[in-house]
């Protein structure tokens, strides 16, 4: 059984029924996948590519991955906060630590999968989306071109369809919530980076359209009833 395993930060991690309706879209990742694929999400909030490193979760991975699976990496959101235990350079740091998940899931004969970060939802006065990820995604493709790693390009992606749908339909993807609208929130919450269910699922849509158009074979166009397959990390 091929599986795939997700390395990743707040936008890609699995969340607890008391955070509902917050959602990564790794969850909803396997409604896309064929019948007999898995996923082990990794994903840990608040990680960038060079804590979730150093805190151990990259060697957790490789100590079980293996011939056939499938890594997917998708760093950034982290990377960029002025903060010396996460923050990265993208045109140095970021890539070097990048290249060791690269590296360590090719030595164990599975496929390495870049992923630009998620687009923040972030529209101006003019109505016009503000881009909030400097060089991260550019560096992220530069690195995928160098050592021959498909890429997702999931920042253009989203930012695409938040154009499209405009910033009050956008608004239907996030966390956004008036004060008593939800148990788990009572006075509100107004969240332009973080997903709900739906807005997991259309950005798992999005990842798997990516999947489809760098040659992973049996990936559904539409979501699926989920039917098994998932594992998640134990710490949450």
């Amino acid at each position: 059984m091929n599986t795939f395993y997700l390395a990743g930060d707040s936008t890609m991690a699995d969340y607890p029924a008391d955070r509902a309706p917050m959602q990564g879209w790794g969850r909803a990742l396997i409604r896309f996948l064929p019948a007999g694929f898995k996923v082990v999400n990794e994903a840990m909030c608040g990680r960038s590519s060079r804590s979730f490193m150093e805190e151990g979760r990259l060697d957790r991975i490789l100590r079980t991955i293996g011939e056939g699976d499938y890594l997917l990496i998708q760093f950034g959101h982290n990377d960029e906060k002025d903060d010396p235990d996460r923050h990265t350079s993208p045109w140095s740091s970021y890539a070097e630590c990048l290249l060791r998940y690269i590296d360590g899931a090719r030595t164990r004969g599975a496929r390495p999968i870049l992923i630009t970060p998620l687009c923040r939802r972030h529209f101006d006065a003019d109505g016009l989306l503000k881009p909030t990820h400097g060089d991260y995604p550019r560096a992220m493709e530069a690195l995928a071109v160098r050592e021959g790693v498909p890429l997702i390009d999931l920042t253009s992606r989203s930012a695409a369809a938040y154009k499209e749908m405009g910033d009050r339909r956008s608004r239907d993807w996030f966390t956004q919530l008036a004060p008593g609208e939800h148990p788990n929130y009572p006075e509100g919450i107004e969240d332009d980076t973080h997903l709900n269910e739906r807005g997991a699922e259309a950005a798992a849509e999005l990842v798997a359209d990516g999947l489809r158009t760098i040659g992973i074979p049996g990936i559904r166009a539409k979501a699926a009833d989920f039917a098994g397959g998932r594992e998640t990390a134990n710490e949450r």
